[in-house]
C-alpha cells in the first residue's frame, strides 16, 4: 500500500509541475475553461449532409463574454424535446482511442466547432419501425468541459435514431 501512495504523490507533483501550479489540464498563462455562462450554442444541419440514412449537424460554441477562454474535446450532450424533456442521447467519439482533445482558445466573439453523424429516420434495434424513431428534438442541452449547462436550439428539430446515437468529432476552431 505505501508504494501505491508513493506512486500517487509522484504523479501529482509531476502534474503540478507541468501545469506550473495554474490547475488541471492549464500551463501558465493559460486561459480559463470556458465555462455555458460564456458561450452561446447553435445544432444545426450541415447543407448537403444527408444520405445513406445518416445526416450531419454542426454545433458551433461562440464565446459571448468579453475575456478569451478554452473549449477542448467532447462536451457532454443531452437531446431534449420541445417541453424541454430528455431523450435518449447517447454521443460517441468519431474515432475512438484517436485524438480525443484539443485546446481551442476563444477570443471574444470566436468559436469552436464540432460535428455529430446520425440517422434521422433509420430505426436501430428496439425502436418502432412505423412513425419516427424517437421523439423529435427541438433543443440540446450542452456541458462544455468548464462546467455549466448552456441550451443550443437545433435548426431544424429532427428525431436522432438508435436511440440517440450521434457520432461526434471534437471541438477545433471554427
Amino acid at each position: 500500500m505505501r508504494a501505491s501512495v508513493q506512486v500517487a504523490a509522484a504523479v501529482a507533483l509531476a502534474a503540478l509541475a507541468f501545469t506550473g501550479g495554474a490547475g488541471a489540464g492549464r500551463t501558465a498563462g493559460s486561459p480559463p475553461p470556458c465555462t455555458a455562462g460564456k458561450l452561446a450554442g447553435t445544432f444545426k444541419v450541415v447543407p448537403g449532409s444527408a444520405g445513406a440514412g445518416n445526416i450531419v449537424y454542426a454545433l458551433r460554441l461562440r464565446n459571448r463574454s468579453q475575456t478569451t477562454c478554452f473549449v477542448t474535446g467532447i462536451p457532454g450532450l443531452t437531446l431534449l424535446d420541445g417541453k424541454g424533456r430528455k431523450l435518449p442521447t447517447h454521443a460517441v467519439p468519431s474515432q475512438p482511442g484517436a485524438l480525443t482533445a484539443v485546446m481551442v482558445r476563444l477570443a471574444a466573439g470566436k468559436s469552436a466547432r464540432a460535428t455529430a453523424r446520425f440517422s434521422p429516420d433509420v430505426p436501430g434495434t428496439g425502436e418502432q419501425t412505423t412513425g419516427p424513431c424517437e421523439r423529435t428534438a427541438v433543443k440540446l442541452r450542452v456541458a462544455p468541459a468548464g462546467g455549466g449547462t448552456l441550451i443550443a436550439p437545433i435548426t431544424p428539430p429532427t428525431p436522432v435514431c438508435e436511440h440517440g446515437t450521434m457520432t461526434l468529432t471534437v471541438l477545433t476552431a471554427a
